[in-house]
């Protein structure tokens, strides 16, 4: 999350960051300077199909030929016009269900990084434009499916109904990593602008509100520790996420939405196995609506416990069981729904994973994986748009083709 909204990325601002990057190119490439040997491109496409016996996600999955509209598609740039300077862009289209309009090509991340120390002992630098958030293990390379252990990462952390909240920010972030004897300690700090997509408005239930969802000034920290080489790796993030709701109602007030997080993240690595887990405090609510049925304030609580098993060089498989409570109050949802604002069950979500990866060779991986779920918490709105016609018990299977370049 970064500072403040004169520096707020566009769309244009992606066309303008990538001109710069080829401007850059060819001024070196006239000037044969050594600059264009750091140039490097990269892109990335993923093609899913998802299948459901009950209820949707990422499309009529529950239908009996399931859905494709899960595809993920990348392309990104760099260059050092300075030692000390790195320009990196990357593009993302990416449709995960619902209409399709989700998927127009957008700025995934754009910064200018300038590192001002760097030694064996210690590097030290800063980043303006937007970042991705150091938010627990796997935020930062999210949608590249060779970064990832499993087609899905775990719902209860990495959230995709609103995955606009906590992808990236625009602003400046600064970071610092410390190398000891004993490991390296990193910390990564960023203020400005986060992002509040439609999928959000969804989530709390404005969008059947005439107003505007716009970001304020936000704040995310991560300290993260490895120990020998990685065996052991541990993080804390927190934020602050912030955003106004300017309504267009009359009679109804603006009010104000924030998001505060508290992450522990832990790994431990062998050869040809890891274990991983983390667990989160999410504090979140609306505030401020002269109408008291739009404000609100839970705590929820999510966590997951995940092993790996690598074999036959370029195989892995996976098992994971995965906690999500809305409301540590409440944890059924049976208040929830004597409240009368939906089921129970979409309250919580207990999702049992097992997974298959094949790297057939560096640039082709094919996944799949298979979940068994108790309840609907993190399933996306935009998909099931009325809740009370969801299943409280659902299965899901996913296959998965990744190419990258």
């Amino acid at each position: 999350m970064i500072v403040s909204k004169s520096l707020r990325w566009t769309e244009a601002c992606a066309g303008m960051l990538l001109g710069g990057l080829l401007l850059v190119t060819g001024t070196q490439a006239r000037a044969e300077s050594p600059v264009l040997d750091t140039l490097q491109m990269h892109g990335f496409l993923s093609q899913a199909l998802v299948i459901t016996d009950r209820n949707n996600f990422f499309g009529p999955s529950s239908s009996d030929s399931g859905s494709l509209k899960y595809t993920e598609i990348g392309a990104n740039a760099s260059i050092r016009p300075h030692q000390d300077v790195l320009i990196a862009a990357q593009v993302l289209s990416r449709r995960a269900g619902g209409d399709g309009s989700d998927a127009k090509p957008v700025l995934d991340y754009g910064i200018v990084d300038y590192q001002m120390l760097s030694n064996q002992q210690r590097s030290l630098g800063v980043q303006v434009g937007r970042f991705k958030n150091p938010f627990g293990f796997y935020n930062q390379t999210r949608d590249v499916a060779f970064t990832r252990p499993s087609i899905l990462l775990p719902q209860s952390i990495y959230f995709d109904r609103t995955r606009s909240l906590g992808l990236a920010a625009d602003g400046v972030s600064a970071y610092m990593e410390e190398r000891l004897a004993t490991g390296n300690i990193r910390a990564h700090i960023g203020i400005g602008d986060t992002q509040t997509g439609n999928d959000l408005r969804q989530t709390l239930r404005l969008d059947t509100v005439p107003g505007k969802l716009e970001p304020k000034t936000s704040a995310i920290a991560q300290v993260r520790y490895e120990h020998d080489g990685g065996r052991f790796v541990a993080a804390l993030t927190t934020a602050s996420a912030n955003a106004r709701f300017t309504s267009r109602t009359p009679g109804l007030s603006n009010g104000d939405f924030y998001f505060r997080p508290w992450i522990l993240s832990l790994q431990y690595n062998e050869e040809l196995w890891s274990l991983t887990g983390e667990f989160a405090l999410r504090n979140s609510g609306l505030e401020n609506f002269n109408d008291p049925r739009f404000n609100f304030d839970v705590t929820g609580e999510s966590w997951y416990v995940q092993y790996t098993r690598r074999f036959q060089d370029d195989w892995q498989w996976l098992v994971r069981y995965d906690s999500l409570t809305s409301n540590r109050d409440d944890r059924s949802g049976k208040a929830f729904a004597a409240s009368g604002a939906g089921p129970a069950h979409s309250q919580f979500a207990n999702d049992i994973t097992l997974g298959l990866q094949w790297n057939i060779n560096p640039r082709v991986l094919l996944a799949a994986e298979y979940h068994h779920i108790d309840g609907t918490g993190w399933l996306p709105n935009q998909d099931n748009a009325d809740s009370s016609e969801t299943s409280r018990r659902w299965n899901m299977l996913l296959f998965q083709l990744s190419l990258r370049f």
